[in-house]
């Protein structure tokens, strides 16, 4: 059987990665593609790489005919995603990946994203997108949530130390860099090559990066008590990756052998062998999230590296697994593409 499906956002870097990942998917087929600033145009003169594929033409959303659509992927800017997902017709699953239905607390998401929600009652019904901890409700969703792509790293290498209660949780401190990518596609001077290439800076310092509202959110769930992480992201001159490096206060050989349990039956999450450190090359292009595990030389302290890639695993690729999961699809069925090296 083939679903038809829709991108609404297709002209930005998320929307043109469903296209890539999709287009070798074999239950899955597009039917309507948007991108307002791009209306009317054709895939191919937005995204050349895409040139191959035969896509429908660019449309506002207002023109998209969604009555043949069985699922839409939501790959629109922040606070835009509300007031389109809560006008669509109600036959639709929906995936978004924008952050506007992350937070469960509304509250909450007014303190991170300075304006209240637009649609209050979609967020009740939404579930949030970690395929991996989330799946049965995903299965059962008719709105999902994608992770943030930061917070997506930092809640692979953790959430199984928090639930085992094998580390301090009052001593985590997350250092993560981050590719060009993740910030979108929209033109910004910070972004320019002069200005980004041969360089790294920290951003968001300090505890102002709204992915620390998931890490709230979710550490707190899932350790029955408050947990506030120290986070802080970097900006790389690369195009795609994220990896973080966790520090916390537990036994290495502890640690490891959680995550490994944890992780063993997982198709997407691969636990390295302790002391192996991940790279952001081996994950480049895919669905994969590589883990490791390094011993630190003060007595009871360890380092947790997680790399995925932040435009595939940490978003539309997420998106895809969840798609399949809410469709009734083998939830790695158009995933298992190896990563691009080098």
């Amino acid at each position: 059987m083939t679903f038809n499906v829709a991108i609404l956002g297709a002209s930005g870097y998320t929307g043109a990665e469903m296209v890539r990942l999709i287009a070798t998917h074999p239950s899955l087929s597009i039917a309507g593609l948007s991108g307002n600033s791009k209306a009317g145009m054709a895939m191919a003169d937005v995204f050349p790489h895409l040139r191959h594929l035969d896509l429908p033409r660019l449309t506002t959303i207002e023109d998209m005919d969604l009555s043949g659509v069985d699922l839409v992927f939501c790959a629109l800017p922040h606070a835009t995603s509300q007031a389109v997902i809560k006008d669509l017709p109600q036959h639709l699953k929906i995936v978004d990946l924008s952050a506007d239905f992350r937070l469960r607390d509304l509250d909450a998401y007014e303190k991170w994203y300075g304006k209240p929600h637009a649609a209050p009652d979609l967020q009740k019904e939404a579930v949030y997108g970690l395929t991996e901890f989330y799946r049965d409700d995903i299965r059962r969703a008719r709105l999902v949530a994608g992770t943030g792509c930061n917070a997506a790293t930092g809640q692979y290498a953790l959430r199984p130390l928090i639930a085992a209660g094998v580390i301090d949780l009052d001593d985590i401190i997350i250092d993560l860099l981050a590719a060009v990518s993740g910030a979108g596609r929209a033109l910004k001077e910070n972004l320019l090559h002069a200005e980004l290439s041969e360089g790294a800076h920290a951003y968001a310092a300090g505890g102002t990066h709204r992915h620390l509202g998931e890490f709230d959110q979710e550490f707190s769930a899932l350790a029955g008590r408050d947990v506030h992480v120290q986070f802080t992201p970097h900006l790389i001159p690369a195009n795609r990756g994220i990896l973080a490096t966790v520090y916390v206060k537990g036994d290495a050989d502890t640690v490891h052998a959680t995550l490994a349990q944890a992780y063993a039956d997982e198709p997407f999450i691969i636990v390295l062998p302790q002391g192996q450190h991940p790279s952001i090359k081996h994950i480049r292009a895919s669905n994969f999230c590589h883990i490791g595990v390094v011993a630190d030389r003060i007595a009871g302290r360890c380092q947790v590296i997680a790399t995925l890639d932040n435009l595939t695993k940490g978003s539309s690729g997420q998106a895809l697994q969840n798609a399949n999961l809410m469709l009734g699809l083998p939830e790695t069925e158009g995933l298992m593409l190896a990563p691009v090296f080098p």
